[in-house]
């Protein structure tokens, strides 16, 4: 990975509170689990930065060194690496997500992330 691209990557993770490397944007994904993880987002109405890896050879295969983790979509919170499309899927059926997003003080509604239980439960 560049030192340039390294850089970009660490600035996107410090300086937002929420950021999801995805293919495409958050309006329009590119990929199933990059929209699945997406619409999570926007559904519960987090405010997110969404960096899209198409637009850059360098960050898609810099983000995968960076977290060590082989696959896109990728979700930071305050920082911190949260996981992946299943990762995300599994805590926000389980509640994990809201009580993450509680505990680091990241607003989004609660009640739709009741609804996504309901409809998955």
């Amino acid at each position: 990975m560049t030192e340039t691209a390294e850089s970009q990557i660490k600035d996107w993770v410090t300086s937002n509170d929420v950021v999801l490397f995805m293919k495409g944007t958050k309006s329009m994904p590119q990929c199933g689990f990059s929209s699945r993880v997406a619409g999570v987002l926007n559904y519960m109405g987090v405010d997110y930065a969404d960096v899209n890896v198409l637009a850059d050879e360098e960050v898609r295969q810099g983000i995968k060194t960076f977290s060590d983790w082989p696959t896109i979509p990728q979700l930071y919170v305050k920082g911190e690496f949260v996981g992946g499309c299943d990762i995300i899927t599994e805590m926000t059926l389980s509640g994990e997500l809201d009580q993450m997003f509680d505990e680091k003080g990241i607003g989004y509604d609660k009640d739709a992330a009741e609804k996504i239980r309901e409809a998955n439960g």
